[in-house]
């Protein structure tokens, strides 16, 4: 489970970030740089902060989903274990082999839903983290390519190869400080992941369809965090 926030890391950023320039901007870009955002958004503040008061606020849930991990994987063992003898034996007892086989197959579904329901309100916490940073990443960015003097960003994945001073991730974590210095880590009631997201794509195709300005990005509900 203390994994949990680093795999989050990796898929922050994915759902509000839209192509900046159009194709034949890109083609005429004069100032090239590389940003990673998901490792951009895993090291703001916000996403740290968070982080360690999540670990301490459902530290109880943590704790059950680890120690009842273990309990589970050991059960499971002795299922595999018990297939594996079946699987050796000449001739093969297809009944048996086949009863094995759903034995393992049963318990490690009941164990990933009984694990998942543990885990649930600590998921929906980083979920709820990922959804308020995600939807302030482009104007982080686009504010680290104004101060940059950057026209064309491009994921470090799409190039071959570059210099040092072309990557402008930390840049893009300074910006996103300032834009999101903490984030809640109490969802609203009903809140469902991606939300957040949702909602700022709604409002800006809404407003894209009525020729309107972008709104801005909905303030997080919830009660605020305290800094440590």
């Amino acid at each position: 489970m203390k994994k949990i926030f680093t795999a989050s890391a990796l898929a922050l950023a994915a759902l509000s970030v839209s192509p900046i320039v159009a194709a034949p901007a890109a083609a005429q870009a004069k100032a090239v740089a590389v940003a990673d955002l998901r490792v951009a958004a895993a090291r703001s503040n916000a996403f740290t902060v968070a982080s360690q008061q999540i670990q301490t606020t459902y530290k109880a849930q943590i704790d059950q989903q680890e120690t009842r991990g273990q309990t589970l994987q050991a059960e499971l063992n002795v299922l595999v274990a018990k297939y594996n003898e079946e699987a050796k034996k000449t001739p093969q007892n297809q009944a048996a082999l086949q009863a094995a086989a759903k034995a393992v197959q049963d318990k490690r579904q009941a164990a990933t839903a009984e694990l998942q329901r543990i885990s649930a309100p600590v998921d929906l916490a980083v979920a709820y983290v990922e959804d308020q940073i995600s939807v302030r990443m482009n104007e982080a960015i686009k504010a680290a390519m104004t101060a940059k003097k950057v026209d064309l960003l491009i994921n470090p994945e799409a190039v071959l190869a570059r210099e040092n001073n072309v990557d402008i991730t930390d840049a893009v974590v300074a910006e996103i400080n300032k834009l999101l210095p903490n984030v809640s880590i109490t969802p609203p009631a009903g809140y469902q992941p991606g939300q957040l997201v949702q909602q700022r794509m709604d409002a800006a195709r809404a407003a894209a369809q009525s020729g309107a300005a972008a709104p801005a990005a909905p303030a997080p509900t919830g009660s605020a965090p305290t800094t440590r």
